[in-house]
């Protein structure tokens, strides 16, 4: 494996296009954290957390499918370069808008729409920058990136909404989407006659029948269609964690909405982590089918446990077991939650990781992105009315409530997924 990663790295150009992926990752995670919590400071509402997180998902709904066609037409190092740029710019402004409700709405809804252009440019580059005998290894460190990414940025997320001002951490995503631009900008991908050839070719079919091919395709592939509805799955509900998450910390936790990353997204990425890297490694070959239904059922108990933490650590046989643990590792409320975060995590990737491979394995290469900008549209579409309804029915009757009816849901869909061939 190290010889592996010697040969992927020394492609100085994948190098230089992974280090670019991490900056821009790095920055795109904080950014949508800080925006969710900056949001509910100034509102202290989960209605207006909900409007923040649809100018996240409606691009996808309007740009997703059609973003990914495009783009396979055009030059995707100049469409990595421009949308970073941009969005680089439009932090700027942000910086000197960070009381105004209404411009961060508007900003965040722009920078989304280029995102949606940025995601199918992204991953094809790969094979534009690496020799075909390293492809396999270059995409596995790329995933790496794209995730660790996540983790990296889910952990600083907190310190940094604590140590730093709103208008420095601004700057500071800023500063980290420019990197990686400078990055990018020195990328020389390969070119060759054929490779001109099709895109050559690629621009004289008609998008949108491109796209009612790949609906066709979806529609009539069942382990398509049921892959792409379990992945939205796991995204939805990341989404709607977005929403109700500040006023779980301020409602149920009692904890400034600063310190939730930290201490709940920190453990749930981590879970995501240990679960993917167990399922590779030990329960690779277990039908997939099971471990999604073991995912969603987990899902749906952790959340039912959610808001119960302060009954537990009111029981006696807790408060007796407290007066003999030391004061680091005595039961509170803090650790139920972390535990049960660590959980949710764990369980996300019992369905995100099978239901990937599943659809990885059912579509080719000359499809496959067509499939996931369809899979980013689809999240947008799904998720819609769930963002929408949860931060209003958080506000009217508690967060609490909230969490407890998603677990409820959760445990139903896992009845279902049973009887799912």
């Amino acid at each position: 494996m190290n010889a592996h990663i010697l040969r992927v790295f020394s492609e100085r150009s994948f190098l230089l296009l992974w280090i670019g992926e991490v900056f821009t990752q790095v920055a795109t995670n904080l950014f949508n954290f800080f925006l969710i919590f900056t949001v509910y400071t100034l509102s202290h509402s989960n209605t207006a957390v909900s409007g923040i997180v649809l100018t996240f998902t409606i691009p996808a709904i309007l740009f997703g499918s059609i973003a990914g066609a495009y783009v396979d037409r055009w030059d995707k190092k100049k469409v990595l370069l421009v949308t970073t740029s941009i969005r680089a710019l439009l932090l700027i402004v942000l910086a000197f808008n960070l009381n105004n409700l209404v411009v961060m709405y508007i900003i965040s809804l722009l920078i989304s729409i280029l995102f949606q252009f940025f995601i199918p440019a992204e991953s094809p580059m790969v094979p534009l920058v690496v020799r075909k005998d390293l492809l396999l290894h270059a995409n596995g460190f790329f995933s790496l990136a794209i995730f660790g990414s996540v983790l990296v940025a889910y952990v600083l997320s907190g310190p940094l909404l604590i140590l730093l001002q709103p208008i420095e951490n601004v700057f500071l995503f800023a500063a980290m989407l420019i990197l990686g631009v400078v990055f990018t900008s020195f990328i020389k991908p390969h070119s060759s006659k054929r490779s001109q050839a099709k895109q050559a070719k690629l621009k004289q079919i008609n998008v949108f029948k491109s796209l009612r091919q790949t609906l066709t395709y979806v529609r009539h592939t069942k382990a398509i269609t049921h892959s792409l509805f379990l992945l939205s799955l796991s995204q939805i509900l990341i989404l709607i964690l977005a929403v109700i998450a500040p006023g779980y910390a301020s409602q149920v936790l009692g904890i400034p909405v600063e310190q939730f990353p930290l201490i709940f997204i920190t453990p749930a990425a981590l879970g995501m982590v240990v679960g993917s890297v167990v399922l590779v490694n030990v329960f690779h070959s277990h039908p997939k089918q099971k471990m999604i239904t073991a995912g969603i059922f987990l899902s749906g108990i952790a959340m039912l446990l959610l808001p119960f933490g302060s009954k537990v650590t009111s029981r006696e046989i807790v408060k007796d077991l407290n007066l003999y643990l030391p004061h680091l590792f005595t039961i509170s409320i803090i650790h139920i939650m972390v535990v049960l975060a660590f959980i949710l995590g764990l369980a996300n990737s019992l369905v995100f990781v099978p239901a990937n491979t599943q659809l990885q394995e059912h579509t080719t290469e000359e499809i496959r992105g067509k499939i996931y900008g369809f899979l980013n549209t689809f999240i947008g579409l799904m998720s819609l009315i769930p963002v929408i309804i949860v931060g209003g029915v958080a506000d009217l009757f508690g967060v609490a409530t909230v969490i407890v009816g998603i677990g409820i849901a959760l445990l139903v869909l896992g009845f279902i997924n049973i009887y799912i061939k």
